[in-house]
């Protein structure tokens, strides 16, 4: 019993300087804080058909934006969210104010993020990317009719 305790005691005093210095180490960012450069108002102009989409944050485990665009003298609106939640990132879009589609994140990368739904009708994916002079680029991708088809915008920030 004594030579058991004598063990124990040895292997505490040699265990014990590493476990003093153990320090808890710091809980990662959240997720949504890599998407930051998506911040800001976007603006495209494309023969005088003008899309803007404004994001708003990150804030907490959340960024907002409105898309308003405009073509032929007619409007279009968009309420887009990512949100944080305990599944990860998605993405919400409500065209026209509509109810809002989950597009759950697929990849995210330093400057690139693609959210995907393969069970939604058209678009089964999202994507936004910062392109190498700034410009950020946004695809919405996927089959529609039987057929790929993808749209794409080519933003230019115009604010902060």
């Amino acid at each position: 019993m004594q030579r058991l305790s004598a063990l124990l005691a040895a292997i505490v005093l040699a265990l014990w300087p590493h476990l003093s210095l153990a320090q808890p180490q710091p809980a990662p960012p959240p997720a949504i804080e890599r998407l930051a450069w998506l911040a800001g108002t976007w603006t495209e102009n494309r023969d005088g058909n003008i899309t803007q989409e404004t994001w708003l944050g990150p804030r907490g485990q959340l960024m907002v934006a409105a898309n308003l665009a405009t073509f032929a003298g007619r409007s279009s609106f968009e309420f887009l969210r990512i949100v944080e939640g305990v599944e990860g990132l998605a993405l919400l879009a409500s065209p026209g104010g509509r109810p809002p589609v989950t597009f759950r994140l697929k990849e995210l990368g330093e400057r690139r993020v693609v959210f995907e739904n393969p069970a939604h009708d058209f678009p089964q994916r999202v994507l936004y990317g910062i392109e190498p002079d700034g410009a950020l680029r946004a695809r919405i991708e996927g089959v529609a009719g039987g057929r790929e088809r993808a749209v794409e915008w080519r933003f230019v920030k115009t604010a902060p």
